[in-house]
């Protein structure tokens, strides 16, 4: 049984959980718990060394992981690439969602609206 865990601030689409089960082989998604998930989504931009801050989430993961499950890490880009290296360490794989966009040009009146729609296309494993 492979599990995703989920690692960004926003649910998945169901074109992510459609190709999570085929391409992956994913049989299960695990969401973070309220108090990760404030942790995963407020990192402070102001903090020079977040090593410490994460923690609570690299525990999490060292306890709750099993090797090759699948892990979607998104979000601030130093923590992105650490928790990338700290999955690594512990067998897992650490991917990320590719998205193609559109653009969509509307005229309304005399002015021209640009509205960008954003489409999952796959996942993509960190190297």
């Amino acid at each position: 049984m492979k599990r995703m865990f989920l690692l960004f601030s926003h649910k998945l689409t169901d074109s992510q959980e459609a190709d999570a089960k085929n391409s992956l082989g994913v049989s299960e998604f695990v969401y973070l718990n309220e108090n990760l998930q404030e942790l995963w989504s407020n990192i402070p931009p102001d903090m020079a060394d977040i090593k410490g801050y994460l923690e609570p989430l690299v525990e999490f993961l060292k306890y709750s992981l099993s090797r090759e499950d699948i892990v979607l890490v998104q979000g601030d880009f130093g923590a992105t690439c650490y928790i990338s290296k700290v999955l690594k360490e512990l067998g897992g794989v650490p991917v990320y969602a590719t998205t193609k966009r559109d653009v969509v040009e509307i005229k309304v009146g005399d002015k021209i609206e640009k509205k960008s729609v954003f489409e999952h296309v796959m996942f993509r494993e960190y190297f």
